[in-house]
């Protein structure tokens, strides 16, 4: 049996290696260990600058990458017909045996979603969805209070959607702290965005950057692998470009993809009342801008215009 090295580390106990003893296993296969750890770092650059700048540590992290290793190896992993052993689970992470058996018995909690946020994000998107809310999903004033019971109102808006739980009147004077909503002279609530994105609550900022992330990495690391069903990832990338050209972008791309939001938030509310199940989209967007960086310090600069698409 021939062992192949894949990649070193300064650490020769971390040193990995493949066997070939398989007829099937290709030299892709055999290369790509190596190929996703140095893809790994242009992902990861980001996620350390910002927990640098929110002093957070090396050290403060590797308790949390072991579990998660351990976690997701535990999980998912497995072995038909099998028992998930520690010895086992100690040959797929690279983590002492005696370590995981530790890691394996603590549990990494589940963050909740903030109580705000989940009945923020439902009345807006209840308001952009529900007939007599909105016009070609645009919304409309509605009447702060509610003449009859059931009637197009701020009121019942929050009555349906919080199930009677919070105070119309506790929700719409946080709203117009935040900007989210105004009261105009017909004693109307009018909703000032066309989508809740928090303001001032780290929670639940943090919140949405947790999910939104985690959904896009799953999806783009799906689409690495040629045995699942691809799933929709594309970008349209364009270098050499001024800071007029890129304004004059984000504006285009922010009308055109909330137009789009909106109607899939509309549909999907739709299909939820008339067939519900157990499984869960997200859909989302994003407008990344920054320097380009010199030539002279990328060996491989990006080619300055670029279609991609990963889901074909």
């Amino acid at each position: 049996m021939e062992i192949i090295p894949i990649f070193r580390q300064s650490d020769r106990s971390s040193l990995q290696f493949c066997s070939s003893f398989s007829p099937q296993i290709t030299m892709s296969q055999i290369e790509r260990p190596s190929r996703l750890l140095t893809a790994c770092a242009a992902v990861l650059r980001p996620l350390v600058r910002l927990l640098l700048r929110n002093q957070v540590t090396y050290t403060a992290l590797l308790p949390l990458l072991k579990q998660l290793y351990v976690e997701v190896a535990d999980q998912e992993l497995t072995l038909d017909g099998k028992r998930q052993t520690e010895s086992r689970l100690s040959l797929l992470t690279g983590i002492h045996r005696k370590e995981v058996k530790r890691l394996r018995e603590d549990v990494i909690p589940t963050q909740q979603v903030p109580v705000n946020l989940s009945l923020g994000g439902q009345l807006v998107a209840s308001w952009l969805a529900t007939a007599g809310y909105h016009q070609d999903g645009q919304p409309q004033p509605i009447p702060r209070q509610s003449r009859q019971p059931g009637d197009v109102s701020f009121e019942t808006l929050v009555e349906t959607v919080g199930h009677q739980d919070i105070r119309p009147r506790a929700v719409l004077d946080e709203w117009q702290r935040l900007g989210i909503a105004s009261v105009n002279g017909k004693d109307e609530v009018v909703l000032q965005t066309d989508a809740y994105v928090p303001r001032g609550n780290e929670e639940e900022k943090l919140y949405y950057w947790q999910r939104n992330l985690a959904d896009h990495i799953q999806t783009a690391s799906q689409n690495l692998d040629d045995t699942n069903p691809p799933r929709l990832e594309r970008s349209v990338y364009y270098g050499q470009l001024s800071p007029a050209a890129v304004d004059e972008l984000h504006h285009l791309y922010r009308e055109r993809s909330m137009a789009l939001l909106k109607q899939i938030n509309a549909r999907a509310r739709q299909l939820k009342t008339r067939s519900p199940g157990n499984l869960r989209m997200n859909a989302g967007v994003y407008f990344a801008c920054d320097e380009q960086p010199a030539s002279s310090t990328n060996p491989n600069p990006a080619p300055a215009t670029h279609l991609q698409e990963t889901d074909v």
